[in-house]
């Protein structure tokens, strides 16, 4: 494999074990729990929770992420600082969420609409939403970049 290739590569294996740690941590398992609900190791699921993924492949982790239910985007670019990933689940209640009815007829709503898209539009809209989310991603670096440090 080229270098350009297993840069794009380790950029996606690396995104895609972080949303899969951000996933078993949102779910209030233990490791172990988590790991026999997802049918690996918990060894594995350690590693992936470390972000040591360098001997983990991709495949398994796409069907890691299929098994904990994630919709996943896979994103490359000409160059491999544009790949990525990214991950929808289902919505985890807790504490955090507070009932709202205008919040439950957002969600039916946004529901009630992605049902009507066709596939060609879903994906237009998913592909649109990942411009808007890098874009997002590249404005916040260049604004930390410009950041005077605190100095002590």
């Amino acid at each position: 494999m080229r270098g350009a290739d297993q840069a794009v590569i380790r950029a996606l294996r690396g995104d895609l074990a972080l949303q899969i740690a951000r996933h078993v941590g949102r779910g209030g398992l233990t490791q172990s729990a988590a790991a026999a609900r997802l049918g690996i190791p918990q060894p594995t699921l350690s590693k992936i929770v470390r972000g040591q993924v360098e001997a983990v492949s991709l495949e398994l982790l796409l069907r890691i992420a299929l098994r904990a239910g994630l919709a996943v985007v896979l994103q490359t670019g000409k160059d491999p600082a544009e790949a990525g990933v990214y991950a929808a689940g289902a919505a985890q209640p807790g504490p955090a969420r507070v009932p709202s009815r205008l919040a439950e007829q957002a969600r039916a709503a946004a529901s009630e609409c992605l049902l009507m898209l066709s596939p060609e539009k879903r994906l237009e809209a998913q592909l649109r939403h990942t411009e808007l989310v890098t874009a997002l991603h590249r404005a916040g670096a260049r604004i930390a970049g410009n950041r005077p440090r605190n100095r002590r």
